[in-house]
């Protein structure tokens, strides 16, 4: 469990960082030279390739070197970790929200907190 923990500290320290998960959703749509994930931040190379290290150690990118061209490539492993992880936070809160629903849907009826005595017990 540690090693898999400490993936996913990487994976949210990665995803805590809007510009990289702006580059992972371009990357979603197919490979991008690092020149094509710094434009629309208007950065610098050295600054995109800052954030692309990141997502790589988090291992959500790949990067391959075809000359001069860095082509980035998203990894979707690490975010079905990550997903997995989430979705038990997901079942849970949903049970309990179902749970609280089925509650206030019942017919209207004292609600005696339980810390107060109840009927015969005064």
């Amino acid at each position: 469990m540690h090693i898999a923990g400490s993936r996913l500290d990487h994976v949210f320290h990665a995803l805590a960082d809007p510009t990289r998960r702006a580059m992972l959703q371009s990357l979603a749509s197919g490979e991008r030279t690092v020149s094509e994930l710094a434009e629309p931040f208007a950065m610098s190379l050295a600054g995109a390739s800052k954030h692309i290290k990141s997502l790589e150690a988090a291992g959500l990118v790949t990067r391959d070197i075809r000359g001069r061209q860095h082509l980035c490539r998203l990894q979707p492993d690490r975010l079905a970790e990550a997903h997995e992880w989430l979705s038990f936070y997901e079942r849970f809160w949903t049970e309990r929200l179902d749970a609280l629903d089925a509650l206030l849907r019942q017919p209207d009826r004292e609600i005696v907190p339980s810390s107060e005595p109840k009927g015969d017990d005064r």
